[in-house]
């Protein structure tokens, strides 16, 4: 997988690194939001422009071809974003991001999660996955590769979207937040 991590302490983001590697996956770590959205919009305008290329090889080449052409309009296999930054927060860079790609998947480190997912509710419009600081490497590994939560979470998106104001009550969030820990297993908060 090819991940994109913006993490402003950089004990913390070479720990991710070095986990994350140690499983074959190609990481870009970024120190602050603003850094890690130029290189989202870097890394997805070079993708826009292989597009072509990578359909041509797949008519001609493997199965890796084809898995880059599935990604050629998203830039990453995953975004983690530290939700507390300097120049960026978190939040508004994944705002961003979702302007440019809807499809993109964004997973949130934040010390907060409740307020974490109350506010990418309300300012995102959508549900995102949460891990609560501190949490362990293989707690990381296992949520980058857990594809089948991400899915989960996109169906829940549909539960959120019956909320018509985007503005819900206590006991609204208080369901979401349990249903979203159950998704995702209890993992991380």
């Amino acid at each position: 997988m090819k991940i994109l991590i913006a993490e402003d302490d950089t004990s913390i983001a070479e720990a991710y690194k070095d986990a994350l590697e140690t499983r074959n996956h190609e990481i870009i770590v970024t120190e602050n939001g603003e850094e890690c959205l130029k290189r989202y919009q870097t890394e997805a305008l070079y993708a826009q422009h292989s597009a072509p290329l990578a359909e041509e090889q797949n008519r001609n080449n493997c199965e890796s071809d084809r898995r880059h052409k599935s990604n050629a309009t998203v830039p990453f296999d995953v975004v983690i974003l530290d939700y507390k930054m300097p120049k960026k927060n978190g939040l508004q860079v994944a705002k961003e991001i979702f302007e440019l790609n809807p499809k993109q998947r964004v997973i949130f480190a934040s010390a907060y999660v409740q307020d974490t997912l109350i506010d990418s509710v309300k300012h995102l419009k959508r549900v995102v996955e949460l891990m609560q600081k501190p949490f362990g490497l293989q707690q990381l590994i296992d949520t980058v590769e857990d594809k089948e939560a991400y899915e989960a979470l996109n169906n829940l998106v549909v539960s959120i979207r019956n909320i018509k104001d985007l503005n819900p009550t206590n006991e609204e969030m208080q369901k979401l937040f349990q249903n979203v820990r159950r998704i995702q297993k209890y993992r991380t908060y």
